[in-house]
């Protein structure tokens, strides 16, 4: 029996059918000796969906879902969320807006679009600090455009709206070569945590886009993936002899691959199964203060550490970029910052 989780709360008998073309998954509700029911075409996680849910597991007709009026805010974003615009948006990207999507549409979803003013948006926004109220803007913002492009509204009320100033950090911590060394002396190579270092290390990919890589990505040496953050290519050497010298190749990856069971992606739980990567992003952090690194170095900052190796070993951007799948040279530079400089002023490129 198949069984999907949200939250912790189990939805039994749940079965996948493909796609909707807003990109939802088409969900059905298949009881033992029952007919098979349809879901609504809405994110699992929608209230409308888990009522929909709620009623068809009781065996009653599933309470009608809330259509919107057209012209009004819930009409215009479930328009959206159907839209080339949206469905063409990276993955991960989708998923953190849909999210944020369904909580304007809950708490806005009958105000008229065409009434919707700056001020509307700021007060929407006030209820945040800095980071939340500036990725709910990147959520207004391409909603008010598209609803512009379309003929809807005239104006562009989230124009008007600026960001919120923020405090300038670097972000995640960057790794250190004694960090490197203090985990690979921590953890053995038959252990996972070792092999989704090791996997880190050699593919410089995020924790989203490890979680997905297997043996399928590797063709003649080489390891290719498209990065679910920007939909850019990245590459990789994945065989020794297709390694430049800055790359800084180990063998560490083989030996840990060799002491684990094959599995269909290379990090998975004690059970062989898939992990997912918001766990794993807590999974390895864990790890790493474990093997006594600094309690707020993470996976990120592992992928600092190799943007820094390369550019202190003497590889161009455009290298650089070709391996972190970075599509902008200021992307790139950002990258930069954490380097260990000496090398390229004395020479040691």
């Amino acid at each position: 029996m198949r069984r999907n989780f949200r939250a912790g709360i189990r939805l039994k008998y749940l079965n996948k059918s493909g796609v909707w073309p807003s990109g939802n998954v088409r969900w059905y509700l298949r009881k033992p000796g029952e007919k098979a029911k349809p879901m609504p075409d809405l994110p699992i996680e929608h209230p409308d969906f888990l009522a929909a849910y709620v009623s068809a597991q009781d065996g009653k007709r599933s309470a009608p879902i809330i259509q919107h009026a057209s012209g009004t805010l819930g009409w215009a974003l479930r328009t959206y969320l159907s839209s080339e615009e949206f469905i063409n948006l990276a993955p991960a990207t989708k998923e953190q807006r849909r999210r944020i999507y369904i909580k304007i549409e809950e708490a806005y979803g009958r105000a008229q679009v065409s009434q919707i003013l700056p001020k509307h948006i700021r007060t929407d926004l006030a209820q945040f600090t800095a980071y939340p109220a500036n990725n709910r803007l990147k959520c207004w913002r391409p909603l008010m455009a598209w609803l512009v492009d379309r003929g809807v509204i005239d104006t562009d009320p989230a124009k008007q709206v600026a960001r919120r100033k923020v405090p300038k950090s670097d972000g995640h911590l960057a790794w250190s070569r004694m960090d490197l060394e203090k985990f690979r002396a921590h953890w053995p190579h038959d252990t996972r945590q070792r092999l989704c270092m090791e996997l880190l290390y050699r593919t410089c990919a995020s924790v989203v886009d490890a979680c997905a890589i297997s043996r399928k990505n590797v063709s003649d040496g080489w390891l290719t993936y498209r990065r679910s953050k920007s939909g850019s290519t990245a590459m990789v050497p994945w065989a020794a002899a297709n390694a430049p010298a800055w790359f800084e190749w180990t063998n560490d990856l083989e030996n840990c691959i060799s002491a684990q069971p094959a599995d269909i992606t290379y990090i998975v739980t004690a059970h062989g199964k898939p992990r997912s990567h918001k766990a794993v992003s807590s999974w390895f952090s864990n790890a790493c203060t474990e093997a006594g690194l600094d309690a707020k170095k993470s996976a990120h900052g592992l992928r600092k550490l190799r943007a820094a190796m390369f550019r202190e070993n003497g590889a161009t951007k455009d290298q650089r970029m070709a391996i972190l799948g970075h599509e902008s040279e200021a992307e790139a530079e950002h990258y930069d910052k954490s380097a260990d400089l000496r090398r390229v002023l004395l020479g040691q490129k």
